[in-house]
């Protein structure tokens, strides 16, 4: 028996359970759709950050000579890229989710919270293989891993959360307001350079730094810089600032999405 839901509710974990192999066909099909058709497959997930690092090398490190806090710039780039392009991945992806799947909205019930984390769960396969890759730039510069190594996956929940939350945001305003999805990549231009990308943070003032930790991906990708590269002193306070903002993002996304998924099928 399928009843409405009244008033606000929190996330039903145990519907989303039992949902689990829809959520598996739509991970699946991300994925597929991702790779169809294509000559390179996979490498198109290497390729793109490879020779941005290569761009950002050369212009941003040799020619204006930006600071990298005494890492080869090869990997300080390359380690902020494949961060940055799950976070601009899975929010475009994600916030484009629901009007991609309107006949499916229409036409049968499930919970509706599985279409915008489909990509982001997806995407973390692209991720994988970026990451290999910048382990091979590592030991070609002789950057090996140390204990901090250990915080990785924390730092990759983090990326989730902070993506998924701002994915399931955009996705549940762009069912409502049809010139959202329009504002996605313009807003992801801002984002990238409001984030520590082509510059480390400890380019950002102090005394403005933890209002520049409000940033998730900031914190994101200074950790994976720190844990991976072994950068000191380690930006606790930039990661810790950051862990708040993105479970506070994940909560929103997730608070907004849920008071209007109601009237998905009614306004897509």
């Amino acid at each position: 028996m399928i009843r409405p839901r009244k008033g606000r509710q929190l996330i039903d974990l145990k519907e989303l359970g039992s949902y689990k192999e829809l959520l598996y066909f739509l991970v699946a099909k991300e994925i597929k759709v991702r790779y169809r058709q294509t000559v390179l497959g996979g490498l198109w997930t290497v390729i793109q950050p490879f020779f941005l690092m290569i761009i950002f090398t050369v212009f941003m490190g040799k020619l204006a000579k930006l600071p990298s806090d005494g890492i080869p710039y090869p990997v300080f780039y390359f380690s902020a890229m494949i961060a940055w392009q799950y976070f601009a991945s899975t929010v475009t992806r994600s916030g484009n989710s629901l009007i991609g799947n309107m006949k499916l909205i229409s036409r049968v019930y499930f919970p509706r919270l599985l279409i915008p984390l489909a990509p982001a769960l997806a995407g973390l396969l692209d991720f994988s293989i970026a990451f290999v890759v910048l382990i091979g730039i590592m030991l070609y510069f002789h950057i090996y891993p140390t204990v901090l190594t250990l915080l990785f996956p924390l730092l990759v929940i983090i990326m989730f959360f902070a993506a998924s939350g701002a994915g399931m945001f955009l996705s549940a305003l762009s069912a409502k307001y049809r010139d959202i999805p329009v504002t996605i990549p313009f807003l992801l231009q801002l984002w990238m350079f409001a984030s520590p990308i082509v510059y480390p943070a400890s380019m950002v003032p102090v005394k403005y730094q933890l209002l520049y930790a409000l940033n998730p991906v900031a914190g994101v990708i200074e950790g994976f810089r720190a844990a991976l590269l072994g950068t000191i002193p380690f930006p606790w306070h930039i990661i810790l600032v950051s862990v708040l903002t993105s479970i506070i993002l994940f909560g929103s996304g997730l608070f907004y999405f849920q008071q209007v998924e109601r009237f998905f099928a009614d306004i897509i």
